[in-house]
């Protein structure tokens, strides 16, 4: 962030209970308010053009990791070949047999 003084004001209008949000955090970090409204930009603007930070895509990849390895190729690229991959190596998985029920 830089110290230099910003040329252009801009009005905000905050219900009492983000401008007690505001005050308080303005207190706690040692910054005007305009400080913390500037931090909170900057940190937004991480949070939302990071992709590693944002909530959304935190998914990608997760079947990979929970099971520890892929499929060695892009599954968002060729998820036909996917599905009929996994499909085909569930017909090959030998199934459970069930007990049948005497005296019905």
């Amino acid at each position: 962030m830089s110290a230099r003084r910003v040329g252009e004001p801009v009005q905000v209008y905050l219900d009492p209970e983000a401008r007690a949000r505001l005050g308080r955090l303005a207190r706690q970090l040692g910054v005007t308010k305009s400080g913390v409204l500037r931090q909170g930009l900057e940190a937004l603007e991480r949070e939302v053009l990071d992709p590693d930070k944002h909530p959304a895509l935190q998914i990608v990849g997760l079947a990979d990791r929970a099971r520890g390895r892929g499929p060695g190729y892009n599954v968002a690229r060729a998820h036909d070949r996917y599905l009929a991959e996994s499909e085909e190596a569930s017909w090959r998985r030998p199934r459970a047999r069930r007990r049948r029920r005497r005296g019905r």
